[in-house]
C-alpha cells in the first residue's frame, strides 16, 4: 500500500509552531492548491492542513509566512473528533516528509535584505567581455 501526495500551492496564514510535551516540535498551515480543471459551481482551489514535525517544522515557522509558495511531500492522515456540540466529525490532513520553499523567505525584519540584492551605495557592475559567445 501507497499513501503519497505531492501539493504545490501557497500558504493561507502564518504557520503555528508549537511543542509536544516531549519537545518535539511542530509547525501547522494550510496551503491553497489550484486544481487543474474546473467544473461549474465547484471551487477551482483546494485548502489542505499541513503538519510539520520536527526540525523541518521550525524551518517552515521561521522562514514561511502567508503567500509562500511550498512544495509539500507528505501522506494522507484521516482524523475523526468531537466538536463542541458532541458531533463526530472528520478531517482529512496531511503530514509532511518533505517541504520546499519555492518563494523568497518571508523577512523577520523589513532593514534586512535579502542575499544578492544591492544596497543603496552599491552599483552593480556588468561583467566583463573576454569575446566568449557564451
Amino acid at each position: 500500500m501507497l499513501n503519497k501526495v505531492i501539493f504545490v500551492g501557497r500558504l493561507t496564514r502564518d504557520p503555528e509552531l508549537s511543542f509536544t510535551q516531549n519537545g518535539k516540535a511542530v509547525a501547522r498551515f494550510s496551503i491553497a492548491v489550484d486544481r487543474t480543471f474546473k467544473r461549474e459551481g465547484q471551487p477551482d482551489v483546494d485548502f489542505f492542513r499541513v503538519s510539520v514535525w520536527g526540525k523541518s517544522g521550525e524551518n517552515c515557522a521561521n522562514f514561511l509566512g502567508k503567500g509562500s509558495m511550498v512544495a509539500v511531500d507528505g501522506r494522507i492522515e484521516i482524523n475523526k473528533y468531537n466538536d463542541k456540540e458532541g458531533n463526530e466529525r472528520t478531517s482529512v490532513d496531511v503530514t509532511a516528509n518533505d517541504v520546499r520553499f519555492l518563494s523568497h523567505p518571508k523577512d523577520k525584519d523589513d532593514s534586512q535584505e535579502r542575499k544578492g540584492d544591492v544596497k543603496d551605495d552599491q552599483t552593480r557592475q556588468e561583467p566583463k567581455s573576454d569575446g566568449l559567445p557564451f
